[in-house]
């Protein structure tokens, strides 16, 4: 295998990272296959999946801490890795940030930021050290150590370290997922200030929907080592490629139907099916926040038995029977407005939220 022969990651400046028809095998097994997807300059990019979709491989792929198996990895257009190329991870002008933050105990918070910017001269480090633990709120940590950290400071620190080096692509895997829930936004939110700033090239791999959406600017949806849809994360959340997406960004009720002329005929609604769709049986989902729910009946409205229900402090869970529909419907509503004594409710859909999904054999 040839060894390119020079850096392709520009310090300080944000870069283009490209998969083109990535396959990696483990033994006999394809984890990743035929994915091809960019992250843009300075653009947030969320890989996300399910455990096993193949996007922690991915971004050791990135990282070069693996060699695809066929397809190649490119930066700025520059293949970085494929069939005949390598380029060492030192050259890739990429930073990795660890999801167990991988600090060294035994080190101050100044030298672990310290570490990666051996090429950095060394009459500039403290600088570079100091301005980078002002960047996440912590001047005046360096001397402490580790264990004498929070969980969230230690991110915060692991994050200084990351973008001292001024990479040009940062590589963040699973980066909250080590923190108490109650923390999560709030660090979430300075991280994404501090990656903004920086103006990096950023791919975070999460399994939370919900973290990438309120931190990426582009989201590939990932499963079973596939790529299933990639583009904003309203275009993933509004026009979902398949059932699979539909129901990863929340609770879904899913329901068997058929389409007959063109339309579908549901208790709450009648549904025009969208052009070129056959007729036949169809799967519609219908996500828990949609269904609306009211003491009293207007207009299409479909009368429902509660079955179920469960308060949840700013919210309610209900589990309801409409005459016509097989499966029960899934509701959850803000708290309150359905009358405690009720036993029967009124549901409303609207056409828009119903998202048609032709059967597959």
């Amino acid at each position: 295998m040839n060894i390119a022969a020079r850096n392709v990651g520009e310090t300080g400046k944000a870069a283009r990272l490209g998969f083109e028809n990535v396959v990696h095998r483990y033994g006999a097994d394809d984890v990743v296959r035929n994915v091809s997807l960019t992250a843009n300059p300075g653009e947030v990019l969320c890989l996300l999946g399910p455990s096993g979709s193949g996007k922690s491989t991915l971004l050791r792929i990135a990282a070069g801490l693996e060699v695809p198996t066929r397809g190649r990895l490119l930066i700025n257009g520059i293949e970085v890795s494929g069939p005949s190329v390598f380029l060492p991870p030192e050259r890739r002008g990429v930073g990795l940030m660890f999801q167990d933050f991988a600090l060294f105990p035994h080190m101050t918070v100044a030298s672990n930021v310290a570490f990666g910017l051996t090429a950095t001269p060394k009459p500039m480090r403290a600088q570079v050290v100091d301005d980078a633990l002002a960047r996440v709120g912590l001047m005046g940590y360096g001397e402490k150590y580790p264990h004498m950290l929070s969980g969230g400071e230690q991110q915060r620190v692991a994050l200084a370290r990351a973008v001292a080096p001024q990479p040009s692509v940062l590589l963040m895997d699973e980066p909250f997922s080590g923190l108490d829930s109650r923390l999560k936004d709030q660090v979430r939110a300075e991280t994404l200030a501090v990656l903004r700033e920086t103006g990096a090239t950023v791919i975070i791999v999460t399994h939370d929907p919900e973290e990438a959406m309120g931190m990426a600017d582009q989201i590939a949806l990932l499963k079973d080592g596939e790529l299933v849809q990639a583009g904003p994360p309203h275009m993933l959340f509004k026009q979902p490629a398949n059932l699979f997406a539909a129901s990863f960004f929340s609770e879904t009720n899913v329901l068997d139907v058929s389409v007959e002329a063109g339309k579908v005929d549901l208790p709450f609604a009648t549904l025009t099916a969208p052009a070129g769709f056959s007729d036949g049986k169809a799967t519609a989902a219908i996500r828990h926040s949609d269904v609306r729910l009211r003491n009293e009946g207007r207009g299409d409205a479909a009368k429902a038995h509660i079955l179920q229900r469960l308060y949840l402090g700013r919210s309610e869970h209900f589990v309801l029977q409409i005459d016509g529909l097989i499966q029960p419907l899934h509701a959850r509503i803000s708290a309150g407005h359905i009358a405690e004594n009720a036993e029967s409710v009124f549901v409303e859909v609207a056409n828009t939220a119903i998202l048609l999904f032709e059967k597959r054999p």
